[in-house]
């Protein structure tokens, strides 16, 4: 059985244990090199070869920084290794032209890594980590006879094009400058500008500097400037962050167009409804995020997203997930009974060019009540108005009541550790209760000893939600909580938020765009509707159904349901089922039995 040992660097700690790993190795004991400190790190490796998997140093390290790991069978080839006990990636996709090919898996699984090697920034070493490679030849030879033969000779001789597109769009305005129409008509290769603008509603936007966007505008105009450039391979990573439900679908139309002209599109995503209408075909990638990633056969979109659904993959007989994902088909609810919670009245506040007005409406007692709607039409305002950030003109929150709110935008400007960061903002941290109920299900030990400006944007995000849900209130406000974070993670949260809302006979609002889990987790809804950057305004709570009705009916977007696993799908426009529902007034699903 092939067995890995993978090293957490951050975590590990040898100055503080004094390398009680090597200590306790019966390999070590032996007199053998089973166990040897790094001249450059100080930090321990390793051997692979030697080491007999008697699981002992993972049980004795005080940091659980080791874990040695025995691989499935059949899992293909090594592609990349990025150093003894580092993470290693096993199989790559094979892209063709004229169709969207899409990759879904948990962060840190290899998706990026995949993205790096088919973009031309990375060449594999196919587990040799001790080797270093300045050419594409190696890998040339070792895919003699096969379509990626051809493709990475291409890639080396400069005959194709990769553009990429990358997931962090909110860094973009610490390195390209300027306004968004100089730089879009600046690098239209493609004679697309106005088809971009046009599609994207960029328009609004062209004479802004590019500092001056929200995330949503950032993430449309980085697509944009995908689209417009000349290329043949086209990699898209998280290209729907931020955006809004009728945004997403500009966005699956815009970059289908580039699959529709013939080129190879590569498209990294974690909202499955997108992922639905986007993809052609998806690999699965499983293993265990940050030692190692299997990349799986191909399979067709909806059979591959409802088998990581279920949680196993009948062609490679491997199980991802112990159990099933569950989507449940609400009726229409009656109206609440019970005390609420909290109550409003009718709300007011004006801003220079904006309006948002709301209609009264009761929170109660452990229930998650959701919002949705378009970008620019008041939801963040309203959620700061609930939690005291913003005074309403008119109306009031009418019972005096504690938020813990979490913001849209994370700025990671701390100076220090993650555990530092906890100690001074998670006020149960250290805590039985904040150890079992939130640091475990959010995986925040493998984060203390990691520097806040190093996390990544999932990892700032579980931080985020972790320290809000620490916090003593009466409701828990989260500002769009999934952004960044992968499937798994969307749900670990919904059932995290519901699990500490109700231990305390609190509620939350959660403002999101991802329809699977807002549907996964909802008791009741309340959208905006109105002008983007113009006016909003906030319907009160009903039950989720009434809600999404109403709510698509005005994009004009049906959803089905799934017969195998219910979950929620978008409807092709005009497609028999989309006249159908419409007919019938069933906007958001129709349940397929």
């Amino acid at each position: 059985m092939t067995r890995i040992s993978i090293l957490d660097q951050d975590r590990c700690q040898p100055k503080k244990c004094n390398y009680v790993c090597i200590e306790y190795c019966p390999g070590v004991r032996m007199e053998e090199d089973t166990i040897v400190i790094d001249e450059n790190s100080k930090k321990p490796l390793i051997s692979e070869q030697l080491c007999q998997g008697c699981g002992i140093c993972t049980n004795r390290c005080p940091f659980n920084a080791i874990s040695i790991i025995n691989l499935p069978e059949a899992i293909g080839e090594p592609i990349h290794r990025y150093g003894q006990n580092q993470f290693e990636l096993f199989s790559l996709p094979q892209l063709s032209k004229g169709t969207v090919l899409g990759l879904l898996g948990q962060n840190g699984i290899g998706k990026s890594t995949i993205m790096r090697i088919l973009s031309g920034e990375l060449i594999p070493n196919f587990g040799n980590f001790d080797e270093e490679y300045d050419d594409w030849s190696n890998v040339i030879e070792h895919y003699r006879g096969s379509a990626l033969q051809n493709y990475f000779k291409e890639l080396e001789n400069g005959e194709i094009k990769t553009v990429h597109k990358p997931q962090m769009v909110d860094q973009l305005p610490k390195v390209v400058k300027g306004n968004v129409g100089d730089l879009l008509s600046s690098i239209d290769e493609e004679d697309k500008f106005d088809y971009v603008c046009e599609n994207l509603d960029l328009k609004n936007i062209l004479d802004r500097d590019m500092e001056n966007l929200s995330g949503g505008e950032l993430q449309r105009v980085a697509i944009a400037a995908s689209v417009v450039r000349k290329g043949d391979f086209y990699f898209f990573d998280e290209p729907t962050s931020w955006l809004d439900v009728h945004q997403r679908l500009n966005a699956v139309k815009v970059i289908r167009s580039l699959a529709e002209e013939g080129k190879a599109v590569l498209v990294i995503e974690h909202d499955l409804a997108t992922l639905d209408a986007l993809s052609d075909n998806i690999h699965i990638l499983y293993g265990q995020p940050g030692a190692y990633g299997v990349v799986s056969q191909m399979k067709g979109v909806r059979v591959g997203i409802n088998s990581y659904i279920n949680g196993f993959l009948a062609e490679e007989n491997v199980r991802i997930r112990k159990q099933a994902i569950e989507f449940s088909i609400r009726p229409p609810t009656e109206e609440q009974d019970g005390t609420a919670l909290a109550s409003y009245s009718d709300l007011e506040k004006h801003f220079k060019g904006f309006d948002l007005k709301a209609d009264a409406g009761e929170i109660y007692h452990d229930e998650i009540v959701t919002a949705f709607g378009s970008n620019g039409i008041g939801k963040t305002t309203f959620a700061k108005i609930l939690a005291g950030v913003e005074e309403a003109d008119s109306g009031e929150v009418e019972e005096d009541i504690k938020i813990a709110y979490k913001p849209q935008y994370i700025i990671s400007d701390y100076d220090g550790r993650v555990e530092d960061f906890l100690y001074m903002n998670a006020p149960t941290y250290g805590s039985n209760l904040f150890k079992t109920e939130i640091m475990k299900p959010f995986s925040l030990e493998e984060l203390l000893e990691k520097q806040i400006k190093d996390l990544s944007g999932g990892e700032l995000q579980r931080l985020a939600i972790a320290s809000t849900l620490s916090k003593e209130a009466d409701i828990y406000l989260f500002d769009e909580p999934t952004a960044f974070l992968d499937v798994e993670q969307r749900l670990i949260t919904g059932r995290t938020i519901r699990k500490i809302i109700e231990s305390k006979n609190a509620a939350s609002l959660i403002v999101d765009h991802d329809i699977l889990f807002i549907d996964y987790v909802s008791d009741r809804a309340m959208v905006f509707e109105g002008t983007p950057g113009l006016n909003g305004h906030a319907n009160k709570p009903t039950d989720l159904r009434t809600s999404m009705n109403k709510f698509l009916k005005d994009l004009n977007i049906t959803f089905r349901r799934d017969k195998e696993t219910k979950r929620p799908r978008v409807n092709k426009l005009n497609s028999y089922l989309d006249r159908e529902q419409k007919e019938m007034g069933e906007y958001y699903y129709l349940d397929s039995n």
